[in-house]
């Protein structure tokens, strides 16, 4: 099992910027390539960002491409997604998932593909 836990949400205006962070615990965290979803209300889950075990790729949606940067510290078991030029459309709650049975292919987009998901941060973004 891992125990996925996010912070560094909140309410923030239009252009401001946001760092999330994921804390995870229990099985070897570089076994894992990791993914940040985001889920509006009445919305489907839908994929943002990914960086592979080590940091060697990552890939992001084209809407967050150029704003938004996913990194990892392995030391720390740690997973970021540092959000720039924030928009209203990027109000979600925002989830940190692990995948460790793709953890080799760079386009992993899809929720199910994902082993372990933490309950997630909002974030509001106001005109």
């Amino acid at each position: 099992q891992v125990q996925l836990v996010e912070s560094g949400g909140g309410l923030v205006q239009a252009g401001d910027s946001l760092r999330l962070s994921c804390a995870a615990s229990g099985r070897t965290f570089s076994n894992y390539a990791m993914g940040w979803f985001r889920q509006a209300p009445g919305k489907e889950r839908e994929f943002v960002a990914r960086i592979s075990w080590n940091g060697g790729f990552t890939y992001y949606t084209d809407s967050v491409r150029g704003r938004f940067a996913i990194s990892r510290d392995n030391a720390k078991n740690t997973v970021y997604l540092l959000m720039n030029s924030l928009k209203p459309e990027d109000t979600a709650v925002y989830h940190c998932s692990a995948d460790g049975r793709y953890r080799g292919i760079v386009r992993v987009t899809t929720p199910d593909m994902y082993d372990y998901w933490g309950q997630g941060t909002q974030v509001t973004v106001s005109s």
